[in-house]
């Protein structure tokens, strides 16, 4: 082989290399790059059934865990022993097959909640490490694993007072592993070296005005703002949605408009900051919009909406070309101009209901039922169902898209849907 072919042939491998390995890189938090629930890739099917999953292997225990990806590996969490043990699992992407699991004994009180469960979180990986938090009534554990399963530091942050256990996951930015810590007890937000687990800084949260619902399930995300420098967003019923420098952790601004529960992870859509809260009763939930760039408490002055109708209490919502994609608990999707509040349209998805967040997949909205099924939705002005799939059974889980692929935790199972 001359030079310039072998050349023309290493380049073509290094490419092929290069896009494979992005491409299994995308989903390494829950919902993705940073937290929008968004992914670019193709070949994802729109409709299939049960025989044409690339696989499905039970997952021991249970769990709403969303996978996370690097390489060649899943990772996600499971609680094995009726909630008396938690246990990272880590699975082949190929096949499904586990390569490794570790679990802890970490009992805890029964939640207060069917629902929801003792593993709720997704992990956070990078190149070198996967990190996930492991919490009961008495300890808050984070720890970080190598790929192949060895332990490589744990941080203890104390005790977790919740109803409902616990459901914020971790994100990394910089160097550190963000941790939410708002619950019912004292709360916190933390930032872990991901080398070490050292703490980088700690950022104190006001106590919730109804301590009974003080607890906070997003996961932050990050956004650039005008200037250049970044903020970390976070949703809690005591802080609303709220603003904190990602490299000390002082607070740049918050909006404690929120009277109930919140759930949701927080979005940017345009120029605005996105929460939402509500109840389990499914009574009184509302979304707000917060205009971005303000300083201090900015409840007052910076609501740019809020809407009532048929808004999210668990799922996130997705933000597209101009418009929020809602999908409420109850089965209610709805298309609104992301700009002024205003409803594009509105429609009931018949015998469905969502405890799992809507992805959206090459410009196509995928949203996994309670029941079991895959409802495939259009992006765009006019209401459109394109499709629905099994999944096997139930899930609460948001899907992970990862390499062209779709992996969905569903009640006892890992399921891989890919093209044919």
């Amino acid at each position: 082989m001359n030079s310039l072919p072998r050349l023309a042939f290493f380049s073509a491998v290094a490419t092929a290399n290069l896009v494979v390995t992005a491409g299994a890189q995308e989903w390494t938090r829950f919902r993705g790059p940073n937290g929008t629930g968004i992914s670019p890739t193709a070949g994802v099917p729109v409709v299939w059934t049960e025989k044409d999953f690339a696989w499905r292997v039970p997952i021991s225990g249970a769990s709403h865990s969303q996978p996370v990806g690097w390489g060649d590996r899943l990772f996600l969490l499971t609680a094995l022993a009726e909630g008396k043990e938690r246990a990272i699992i880590c699975v082949r992407k190929s096949d499904g097959k586990e390569l490794w699991q570790k679990s802890y004994p970490l009992p805890m009180a029964r939640l207060g909640n069917k629902n929801t469960g003792y593993a709720n979180t997704s992990p956070v990986v990078d190149a070198e490490r996967v990190v996930a938090c492991f919490v009961s009534n008495d300890h808050f554990w984070v720890r970080a694993f190598d790929h192949a399963g060895h332990e490589l530091w744990s941080r203890d942050l104390g005790t977790f007072a919740a109803q409902h256990g616990h459901g914020a996951s971790p994100m990394i930015y910089e160097g550190n592993v963000i941790v939410t810590n708002d619950q019912d007890g004292v709360s916190s937000v933390v930032a872990l070296d991901t080398k070490t687990g050292a703490v980088t800084w700690t950022s104190p949260r006001a106590a919730g005005r109804n301590a009974n619902i003080a607890t906070a399930y997003g996961t932050p995300i990050t956004h650039r703002r005008a200037d250049g420098t970044v903020e970390l967003l976070l949703t809690s019923q005591s802080h609303g949605v709220s603003s904190l420098d990602p490299t000390t952790g002082a607070l740049n601004w918050d909006s404690p408009v929120f009277d109930k529960r919140m759930v949701a992870s927080p979005i940017v859509a345009g120029d605005y900051a996105i929460g939402s809260c509500g109840s389990g009763a499914g009574t009184g939930n509302y979304l707000s919009a917060i205009k971005l760039g303000g300083k201090g408490t900015v409840g007052q002055t910076h609501v740019a909406y809020t809407l009532r109708r048929a808004t999210p209490y668990v799922p996130t919502p997705l933000f597209h070309n101009g418009r929020l994609y809602l999908i409420s608990d109850a089965g209610i999707a709805s298309a609104i101009e992301a700009a002024t509040g205003k409803e594009i349209w509105s429609e009931r998805l018949p015998r469905a209901e969502f405890f799992s967040s809507p992805v959206l997949i090459a410009g196509k909205i995928y949203c996994a039922t309670t029941k079991g099924e895959m409802i495939v939705l259009a992006t765009g002005d006019t209401f459109q169902e394109l499709g629905r799939s099994p999944l096997g059974e139930g899930t609460h889980s948001t899907p992970c898209v990862d390499g062209g692929r779709l992996y969905v935790k569903t009640f006892t199972h890992l399921v891989c849907i890919a093209a044919r």
